[in-house]
């Protein structure tokens, strides 16, 4: 079976835990929400099994060879990470050509198709790119390589709202066309909620959730009215937690809405994954 699997995972930094006892897998064909609060572990999963750091125990694979120090299993990945690590004085358009002779499905037509969408001009040398072009520069880079699986670490950093929208439609056009997996690691949920389909959260180098986007959304809702209203509902339920304003208040619940039981008043909605992922971090 082609997938990314982690068994038992562990990695510290010093007296830190960065990383604790891990197992999860990527599967082929699909959009991963990698989420967790800063520090929480995402990015030092995605640099073990890119090689660039080692676990201090565990099993990384790729499609079931051995991850670290395996170039035939690395080059079926393709990480953008926050660093640039091309030569700064280097021109985009060369940077497409030599990231193409490790990627050989490297496609240059869409590189071309891309960089025009997005007004990213493949003359410019990297260094003189503006923090918003930099990253759109790694994000067609990550997309034309056509990698099995491919890791967007903060891939919208720094692009406004027109460019963010543009990445977000322009990946799910190339999935749809060219199913593959990716795993995007973000803090701006909310946008990329309706892209991923697979939930992945970690809390405090621990696996949190690892679930479809769809089930774990399933398992709550939202109730909002006045504040008396709300607590008597909430009251013996598994309240994930709340917000107050005034003498209004919302709670986030997990389990079945008993529709029955509402209070006059009191008003019911599904739980976003941003708020849902919200309440979970804060338990």
């Amino acid at each position: 079976m082609n997938e990314i699997t982690i068994q038992n995972v562990t990695k510290s930094y010093g007296s830190v835990l960065a990383l604790d006892d891990v197992s999860l897998s990527f599967s082929e064909n699909h959009i991963y929400g990698l989420l967790g609060r800063n520090g929480a572990g995402k990015s030092t999963l995605l640099n073990l099994i890119t090689g660039r750091q080692f676990a201090d125990s565990g099993n990384i694979r790729v499609d079931g060879q051995y991850a670290p120090e395996n170039p035939e299993a690395q080059r079926k990945i393709f990480m953008m990470s926050e660093k640039n690590l091309y030569p700064t004085s280097m021109k985009v358009a060369e940077a497409f050509r030599w990231t193409s002779r490790f990627y050989p499905e490297f496609d240059r037509d869409l590189s071309a198709s891309l960089s025009s969408r997005f007004g990213l001009d493949p003359k410019k040398k990297i260094k003189s790119l503006s923090t918003g072009y930099a990253s759109i520069f790694k994000l067609i880079t990550a997309v034309a390589t056509r990698a099995p699986y491919i890791f967007l670490d903060e891939p919208v950093l720094g692009l406004d709202a027109n460019h963010r929208d543009l990445f977000y439609r322009s990946l799910i056009e190339q999935y749809s066309e060219n199913p593959r997996t990716y795993i995007i690691s973000t803090h701006l949920i909310e946008e990329a909620a309706n892209v991923i389909d697979q939930v992945i959260i970690i809390k405090n180098g621990r696996l949190l959730k690892d679930e479809s986007r769809d089930d774990l959304l399933r398992q709550g809702y939202t109730i909002s009215g006045p504040a008396a209203s709300v607590d008597a509902y909430a009251a013996g339920r598994n309240i994930l937690g709340s917000d107050t304003l005034g003498g209004l208040k919302t709670a986030y619940l997990l389990g079945e809405c008993d529709a029955s039981a509402l209070p006059s008043g009191i008003e019911i909605s599904h739980l976003d994954l941003q708020h849902l992922f919200i309440q979970l971090t804060n338990a």
